[in-house]
């Protein structure tokens, strides 16, 4: 047997269409004497700090070998570009640190710890010139990429550091996307 259920009919006048937008532009009185930095500066240094933090403790956490890996791998990322941007993606319940990442003009790569490797995927890897050959995981995508280092592995830190170099290029060359407009947004 199956009940129907009638629909409450839409309150007239809720669309957002209908609404007076808010001024998407601040006040342009000049600041004020002794005034900060914009919020939005602050906020973003602010979530910077906070990811490099969880990315220390996350070090701090591994010990050992992986996370000897781990810091000379975050060294070598600055050294190639030093204005790669730090975040922590993918916090969960079972990984509250989340997952260490590096991005420049879009993800660069992140930095897994395993119990056998610490795995490093560059998203788009398969887009890349390797011509040391760094990479040994993921092979067979078309996008990403990865390099997988054991414990007692050495990583070549000039073709890493050449392979961070390039992943920036190339997500400074990539022309952004545009998401297609969502159904019935015009109608």
């Amino acid at each position: 047997m199956m009940t129907e259920s009638k629909a409450k009919p839409k309150a007239k006048g809720t669309s957002r269409a209908s609404k007076p937008r808010k001024s998407a532009t601040k006040s342009k009185s000049p600041p004020k004497a002794g005034a900060k930095a914009k919020p939005g500066a602050e906020a973003k240094r602010a979530n910077e700090n906070a990811a490099s933090h969880r990315i220390d403790e996350r070090i701090r956490s591994l010990g050992g070998w992986r996370a000897e890996i781990l810091a000379e791998v975050r060294r070598l990322i600055h050294e190639a570009d030093p204005d790669i941007v730090e975040e922590c993606k993918w916090i969960k319940p079972n990984n509250p640190l989340g997952v260490p990442v590096w991005s420049h003009a879009g993800i660069v790569c992140t930095g897994e710890a395993y119990n056998q490797v610490v795995k490093l995927t560059f998203v788009r890897g398969a887009s890349l010139e390797d011509p040391r050959g760094l990479f040994n995981s993921s092979l067979e995508g078309n996008t990403r990429r990865a390099i997988d280092i054991r414990e007692g592995e050495v990583l070549d830190a000039e073709a890493f550091k050449a392979l961070i170099q390039a992943a920036v290029a190339e997500n400074l060359s990539a022309p952004k996307s545009k998401s297609p407009p969502k159904a019935g947004a015009n109608d």
